[in-house]
């Protein structure tokens, strides 16, 4: 079997079959095999035969191999085991090497230690006595009455070891006796101590010019055992901050400074978060205190005082923000009280200065208002003895001629009011808001921001649109006017309600969001709902005298100008008087104002009060007369003017109203033989037969054509 058969055997998933077909078909050397022709069946077998014994030779070699390599598989395993059995004795032994060697090491550790406490007993008091007998030499020198003259004290290149013994020198002075013959000595420390003391710190000054940080860290230590080291960290702040503030704006220029010197503090200082809180403490108390100082010493021009107090402390905060990454010890308010600190005597009286600030700017902006209007303001009052006069020549105005009614003023049809002004004095509060929000502290900001809103009510509302409705109120003439009334209070209550909405606006947005969580939520909640209620009473009272001179004004047309024979003429060649086209006239006129003031559903509540007292006096007036046909005629052709004109109202109870007063016009043409039929029509069924009636009796041939039978 050759090389390339026995590949085929090597595979991983072999099929029989298809081996079989593979040697039938190399036997038959390609031919087909459902072919009958060409095929031969005994080398057919002859080739199985030999292909069966190539099998068995392969099979029996490997076999032979597959023994040979198991025999020298169990030598090598047995080869193998007895090389780990060496091995592990060799472990073993090794071990028990270690462990002795282990033993040994600790005991002789133990010899060294014990040898090095010895040895460190005698060599300590060895050199303790050799420092206090070096300090002793040294003390004796101060003892005599001229001054040391050793070289460490005369060397200015020893500086810091006579630093050293000066600093011992000096702790043992103390502890000497006050009076005796130590004192001399005593003083000579203390001024040599200082002496040194001063040529270190001026040293530090140099090294810091130099930025020599190896030799400030070193001096630095050195100082830190003195007792003014402080004035090595003042030194340190003074010079750090020096030649560091080149941008107008000292703000720009400090968070670069702390980052610079944070990074040199680490390396020269072993405690370098208090270094660096004395640092920040002295921009804040020093350098940002001068400067506020400097911007808000004059409060002569309130406003800028309270817009530079704001961004200085919004600058402020914003500083500390970017100062909070840096450590300063365990408080984490550090920042926060430095700030109070130097922002203290300003907040404290912040909120004055705020409130008489918009209180005279609002002022102010009213009182321009008034004078560009040519207007003096006037102390007007709602209700007493002018509302009472009002009613009074209301009621009796109709039946006499007597006049004892207020005078009515209307300004040429000023409002006197402006949405300029109320957005004006809203940006003050605004802004007054605003600062509120920043400059006061978590408790007083409720407060505070309570007391900004009361002077927003009193000149926004009270003082501008209160008092604006009040002159509305008085402008608006009696029912009882012998001339068209001028009417502009809807144009009042138009711009009052555009300005209110403003009001609300502010209301929710600015004051809202800083009284929460607070009694001062409710306070200006139950103080805007009493605001409101106030302003729906006078724009309501508005409103219906408004109404009431409309109708009287459209009663006061149909009684001049239409006469008891205009609806009973004798003739049917004379011209017919049509009252209809004035009244309805006068109403459209006043359809567009209304429109413009008010909204929603205030303009249908506004239509059908107007639409009813339309409705009654047209029928009131229609009651008074008696028709003849050509008479009726006119009537309904007078009440579908009317009609036309309700219509545009788009109220379905006016425009309901006035179909039923239209059919019951035409109940004074109807021939008697139909009145019973037409009486009890769709638009009348519901109707009282007493109205329908009363109606019916208005006819001329009332009596004559003996209709009353028909409602017996």
């Amino acid at each position: 079997m050759t090389t390339q058969e026995l590949d085929e055997f090597d595979v991983e998933e072999f099929d029989t079959d298809e081996y079989v077909e593979r040697l039938a078909w190399r036997t038959n050397t390609g031919t087909s095999r459902s072919g009958s022709g060409n095929f031969d069946a005994m080398k057919m077998h002859a080739a199985f035969e030999q292909a069966i014994d190539d099998l068995k030779q392969t099979s029996n070699k490997v076999q032979r191999r597959v023994e040979k390599l198991e025999l020298q598989c169990k030598d090598e395993v047995k080869s193998n085991q007895m090389k780990s059995q060496q091995l592990l004795g060799h472990n073993q032994e090794a071990f028990k090497h270690f462990k002795a060697l282990d033993e040994r090491i600790n005991f002789v550790a133990t010899k060294a230690v014990h040898l090095g406490d010895q040895l460190e007993g005698v060599n300590t008091p060895r050199t303790r006595a050799a420092e206090a007998l070096m300090l002793i030499k040294y003390f004796s020198e101060f003892m005599s009455n001229e001054q040391p003259t050793s070289e460490l004290f005369t060397d200015p290149n020893q500086l810091q070891g006579a630093a050293e013994v000066i600093e011992k020198l000096y702790l043992m002075a103390q502890e000497l006796p006050p009076k005796g013959d130590f004192d001399m000595a005593r003083q000579r420390i203390i001024t040599k101590y200082q002496m040194i003391q001063h040529q270190l710190l001026q040293e530090f000054r140099a090294a810091h010019h130099k930025g020599d940080k190896k030799q400030m860290k070193r001096l630095a230590f050195i100082l830190s055992h003195f007792r003014d080291y402080n004035h090595c960290i003042d030194i340190f702040v003074e010079e750090t901050q020096k030649g560091a503030y080149r941008k107008p704006d000292l703000y720009q220029d400090i968070p670069s400074l702390c980052e610079k010197s944070y990074a040199l503090i680490n390396e020269v200082f072993n405690n370098p978060d208090t270094i660096m809180a004395k640092l920040v403490q002295n921009i804040y108390h020093v350098k940002i205190q001068t400067h506020l100082e400097t911007r808000l010493k004059h409060k002569l021009d309130l406003e800028s005082y309270l817009q530079n107090l704001y961004k200085l402390y919004e600058k402020t905060l914003d500083l500390s923000e970017k100062l909070s990454v840096y450590k300063f010890g365990n408080d984490t308010t550090y920042l926060t009280k430095l700030t109070k600190q130097i922002f203290s005597k300003y907040l404290d009286t912040y909120i004055h200065d705020e409130t008489r600030f918009l209180r005279d700017r609002c002022s102010l902006i009213l009182q321009r208002y008034f004078e560009s209007k040519n207007h003096q303001k006037k102390n007007v009052q709602s209700g007493g003895i002018h509302e009472f006069r009002r009613d009074l020549q209301a009621v009796i105005g109709a039946k006499t001629n007597i006049n004892i009614g207020p005078t009515i003023e209307n300004y040429g049809g000023e409002t006197f009011l402006s949405q300029e002004v109320a957005i004006n004095v809203l940006q003050e509060s605004k802004l007054a808001f605003k600062r509120c929000k920043l400059l006061s502290s978590r408790q007083a900001m409720p407060i505070n921001a309570h007391n900004i809103f009361e002077i927003l009510a009193l000149y926004l509302v009270h003082e501008h649109i209160d008092y604006a409705l009040e002159l509305g109120l008085q402008a608006i003439p009696l029912p009882d006017a012998k001339t068209e009334p001028a009417l502009f209070f809807f144009d009042v209550v138009g711009q009052a309600n555009t300005i209110f909405h403003l009001f609300e606006k502010q209301f929710s947005d600015s004051l809202l969001p800083q009284v929460s969580n607070s009694p001062k939520h409710s306070e200006c909640l139950q103080r805007k709902h009493d605001i409101v209620d106030s302003i729906e009473t006078k724009v309501d009272i508005g409103l219906d005298r408004t109404i009431s001179a409309m109708i009287g004004w459209t009663k006061q047309i149909l009684m001049s100008e239409q006469k008891k024979t205009d609806f009973k003429p004798e003739s049917e060649e004379g011209p017919m008087q049509m009252f209809s086209p004035a009244i309805v006239k006068y109403i459209n006129s006043q359809l567009d104002p209304l429109h413009f003031g008010l909204d929603g559903k205030n303009v249908d509540a506004v239509l059908t009060e107007f639409g009813i007292r339309f409705h009654r006096v047209v029928y009131e007036h229609l009651q008074q007369f008696q028709y003849n046909s050509m008479g009726a005629m006119l009537a309904i052709c007078d009440v579908n003017e009317y009609r036309k004109c309700v219509k545009e109202f788009h109220i379905p109870l006016v425009i309901e109203l006035f179909d039923t007063l239209h059919a019951l016009c035409n109940l004074l043409v109807v021939v008697p033989d139909n009145l019973k039929q037409v009486s009890h029509g769709d638009q009348l069924a519901n109707l009282d037969k007493n109205v329908i009636h009363s109606f019916v009796q208005l006819r001329a041939d009332y009596k004559t054509a003996r209709l009353a039978i028909q409602f017996r």
